[in-house]
C-alpha cells in the first residue's frame, strides 16, 4: 500500500469496470471513505490474455466464497457514466451502497456498466432516485469531484486500482 500523505482515515479508491476492485470492495465494507476513481485500465494484449485474466479473477472470488462471476459484455467496459454515478453517490454518503450495488450488477448479474440501465439499477438499489442520479452525474461539478479525486489518487502514489490506503 502506499503511503496516505499523512491521512488517518482509511481510503477505498476503485473503478467500478474493475473485478479486482468488485473482489477488494467485498471484504472492505468497514472501510470509511469510498473513492471512484479514473486510472490506467488494465490493458490486454490479446484474446488469450483476457481469458487468463477471467480465470485469474474468477479463482480468486471463489477462494473468497462469493459468487461465481458473470461476466459483462464488453469486457473491459467503459465506465464514465458509473464513475460520475458513484462520484454523485459519494457526494450525497451513498458510495458505498452505490459501489457495491454496481459491482455486482457488473460481475455478480453480468450487466454492462456502459449501459445506463445498469447504473440505475444499482442506484435504485440503494434508495437513489434515477433522476437524481442523472442529473447529479451531469453536474459539472461531480466531473471536477471525480477528476480531484484521480488527482488525489496519483499524488498519493496509486498508479493502480484498486488500492486501499
Amino acid at each position: 500500500m502506499p503511503p496516505t500523505g499523512g491521512s488517518s482515515t482509511a481510503s477505498f479508491f476503485f473503478d467500478l469496470g474493475s473485478p479486482e476492485a468488485y473482489l477488494l470492495a467485498e471484504q472492505s465494507m468497514h472501510v470509511p471513505d469510498w473513492i471512484p476513481v479514473r486510472l490506467e485500465p488494465h490493458a490486454f494484449m490479446c484474446a488469450a490474455e483476457v481469458d487468463a485474466y477471467k480465470e485469474d479473477v474468477e479463482r480468486r472470488a471463489a477462494a473468497l466464497g462469493l459468487m461465481a462471476l458473470r461476466w459483462p459484455e464488453p469486457f473491459p467496459a467503459d465506465t464514465e457514466f458509473a464513475l460520475l454515478a458513484a462520484t454523485y453517490a459519494r457526494a450525497i454518503g451513498r458510495a458505498t451502497a452505490f459501489a457495491l450495488a454496481a459491482f455486482r450488477q457488473a460481475f455478480a448479474a453480468g450487466r454492462n456498466l456502459e449501459e445506463r440501465d445498469s447504473v440505475l439499477i444499482a442506484a435504485a438499489a440503494c434508495e437513489m432516485h434515477p433522476a437524481a442520479v442523472l442529473k447529479g452525474a451531469e453536474l459539472q461539478s461531480t466531473r471536477r469531484a471525480l477528476d480531484e479525486a484521480t488527482e488525489r489518487a496519483r499524488a498519493e502514489g496509486i498508479r493502480d486500482e484498486p488500492a486501499l490506503v
